[in-house]
């Protein structure tokens, strides 16, 4: 009898599963909307030229030696990651009330930053009878645990990125969701998502909110609607959990897809922010990525990241260096930095010229329905508003590939594809 003999085989996952089945087709027009990673023109992955060129100044650089980082990652990488997403002049910043850390990418930053709330709740939250506050221990001491998951609530929108409630639930939280996709208008129930988190919330629960480019949805509040939101967080004492996977990436402009982040900061709001450069920078293999917890105050942030450290310590040890190398190379260097400006600039509008595109595409075949969401949506993806049973007939019959809710990466269109996918889009919608 195997050990293993009662464990059970694990769905598999959808977005993968659906990659997978589009690279064993053979059919010469296939599309691929799924994948959430940038294409260029031509289909094919984009390495962005200021990452060329600081790639081959590392690989040059006659002192970059494979030397473990610090537990909580490169201080070059993560101050100017902070100073990307605060913004330079950030109070924060500079009353020392950041606690950075070096992650797994985005989905590393989601993870610690949820497992660090599910061991220390906010004192707002009522009390739990399973948690131990616990300090870490001195260097070389043994013996000592960190503090025991004392759970927690977080409310994350509805939909959401599918990995965010499997990484909440796996460190112990409790997942609720607030309404978000108003399936009628095709863009932002900011209605229901006051609604649920001024009367369904209670003190200390924590709110995942996207900083720009909401995926899947493509719908982002505006900011009279942020103030809104934030308004609710502050008198509900509501903690937000900022997921910022696109800046930059989704408008072209840096400035304003951190706005919404820097707004809550300014009306004095705890938060943590995960932070990724997998799009920005189109390091998607390299794993770069930051938390940042925003306290109220420097002594807070200290005992913050030590605890951050802690749990870092006993799960990755040390954070990969090379992407984070690349990142803070471009982020402290102005030429570099204007340069990389450039190239996500240019990303961004080729996804807005192909947002366009479909429209008008869509609009040429008089196809039933109204379209205007598609280019009212920000950022890589859009939510189509197809449904499932028209999701499986564009896989199944015309061989493009997307997500059964509809979800498109608008990467995956280019000027050879557009007027195919808007054909098929046609045809399904028709029945």
């Amino acid at each position: 009898m195997s050990y293993f003999a009662s464990v059970p085989a694990a769905p598999a996952d959808a977005l993968f599963g659906l990659m997978a089945k589009y690279k064993a087709d053979t059919f010469d027009k296939k599309v691929d909307l799924g994948v959430g990673a940038y294409r260029d023109n031509t289909g094919k992955p984009w390495v962005l030229p200021v990452v060329s060129k600081v790639d081959s100044l590392i690989v040059a650089d006659p002192t970059a030696n494979h030397e473990y980082l610090p537990i909580t990652g490169l201080p070059d990488f993560t101050k100017s990651a902070a100073k990307l997403i605060l913004g330079p002049d950030s109070p924060a910043i500079k009353e020392n009330r950041v606690a950075s850390c070096q992650t797994i990418s985005g989905t590393g930053a989601n993870h610690l930053g949820s497992l660090f709330l599910s061991r220390f709740p906010s004192s707002a939250a009522p009390p739990k009878s399973v948690f131990l506050s616990r300090s870490p221990p001195s260097p070389g001491a043994t013996g000592d645990t960190p503090p025991r998951a004392a759970g927690g609530r977080i409310w994350i929108s509805n939909p959401t990125w599918a990995n965010h409630k499997q990484i909440f639930e796996n460190v112990g939280l409790t997942v609720k969701q607030y309404p978000y996709w108003d399936p009628k208008t095709l863009g932002l129930d900011l209605k229901g998502m006051l609604n649920a988190l001024e009367n369904e919330t209670r003190p200390g629960d924590i709110v995942l909110l996207h900083a720009c480019a909401h995926n899947p949805t493509g719908v982002d509040p505006a900011r009279e609607e942020w103030e809104k939101i934030a308004a609710v967080c502050k008198s509900k004492k509501l903690f937000p959990f900022f997921d910022s996977a696109y800046q930059g990436f989704a408008s072209g402009d840096l400035e304003r897809d951190a706005w919404a982040v820097q707004y809550f900061v300014s009306q004095g709001l705890e938060l943590l922010i995960c932070q990724s450069f997998a799009k920005n920078f189109g390091l998607y293999g390299q794993r770069a990525g930051c938390l940042h917890f925003i306290t109220q105050t420097a002594k807070a942030s200290e005992n913050v990241k030590s605890q951050l450290a802690f749990l870092q310590r006993s799960e990755i040890s040390n954070p990969p260096i090379y992407g984070a190398r690349i990142v803070a190379r471009v982020l402290n260097n102005p030429e570099l930095f204007n340069e990389w400006k450039e190239n996500l600039l240019e990303m961004a509008n080729r996804i807005k010229s192909m947002r366009d595109a479909l429209k008008s595409e869509l609009i040429k075949l008089d196809t039933p329905g109204n379209w205007d969401h598609i280019t009212n949506q920000i950022g890589m993806f859009s939510f189509t508003g197809l449904s499932p049973q028209q999701v499986d007939r564009l896989v199944n019959e015309f061989h493009v590939y997307l997500t059964k809710n509809g979800r498109i990466s608008m990467a995956g269109l280019n000027t050879h594809n557009v007027a195919y996918v808007a054909k098929a889009f046609d045809a399904v919608v028709r029945g």
